[in-house]
């Protein structure tokens, strides 16, 4: 099983759009600042996650979510 998942920031601006094939390690990782791309702006929240049977559908989905048309669905579909 794969995952895409979607963070919020704790002051609402900025979204993370990530896969993995383990949510729980990957979730963890932001949280103790593993990651270099979250890290520096504080705590996320999890909004979104979407499972997957194959990394290539999940990689896909997650391109369209990092596409404008993709963040425009994310802010017009999830409560911000």
């Amino acid at each position: 099983m794969y995952y895409v998942y979607v963070l919020e920031s704790e002051d609402k601006k900025r979204l993370y759009k990530g896969m993995t094939g383990d949510l729980e390690k990957r979730l963890h990782q932001h949280e103790l600042g593993q990651s270099q791309t979250t890290k520096m702006f504080g705590k996320f929240k999890l909004i979104l996650v979407e499972t997957f049977n194959t990394r290539e559908e999940a990689r896909k989905r997650e391109k369209y979510l990092k596409s404008g048309v993709g963040r425009e669905w994310l802010v017009s579909n999830l409560v911000r």
